[in-house]
């Protein structure tokens, strides 16, 4: 199987509209609802409407990695940086990280995205981490960085990203 990255119209992908025009339609629709639902809130209900949908992002995203977060502190912690009130709760480096980026990118989306970054939200993501020792770079091992599940004996790669120097 060839990886996203080794076909040779990569990283200039096509695509063909009409075949998404269903889905676009439903999710222009869908989305119209939300936001003038969400034009009738109050600041509080918007708060943690906006609080819920990011931490739900953010625990999706890590579960793809494998990585299970506490939803509580993943909330405290996005509230926190958007200077929401807070319990004292004591939240672990990683969902401190993950709330921060998520954070980050609901404040700055619009920002054009860069390696400066990237390389923070990397940072960010890989608070606390000991095992991981280039924290804010581009990869520079010789292994390839793959995405896997399974058993030791039989794993199951879903993704191998390019070769570091590449």
């Amino acid at each position: 199987m060839k990886w996203n990255w080794q076909q040779k119209d990569w990283p200039h992908f096509t695509y063909d509209s009409a075949l998404l025009k269903e889905r676009e339609e439903t999710f222009l629709l869908k989305s119209g609802v939300f936001l003038g639902t969400f034009q009738y809130l109050g600041e509080i209900d918007k708060s943690a409407l906006i609080v819920d949908l990011i931490s739900d992002e953010a625990l999706k995203t890590s579960e793809i990695e494998g990585e299970i977060l506490n939803r509580d502190s993943v909330q405290s912690s996005i509230r926190r940086h958007f200077g929401l009130a807070v319990d004292n709760r004591r939240v672990p480096p990683a969902e401190q990280g993950i709330g921060e980026m998520s954070a980050d990118l609901y404040r700055d989306f619009e920002k054009p995205l860069s390696q400066e970054i990237l390389f923070n939200w990397h940072a960010l993501l890989m608070k606390g981490r000991r095992d991981i020792h280039e924290v804010g770079i581009y990869r520079t091992h010789i292994e390839p960085m793959q995405v896997v599940s399974g058993r030791i004996d039989k794993p199951k790669i879903h993704f191998e990203a390019p070769p570091s120097k590449r």
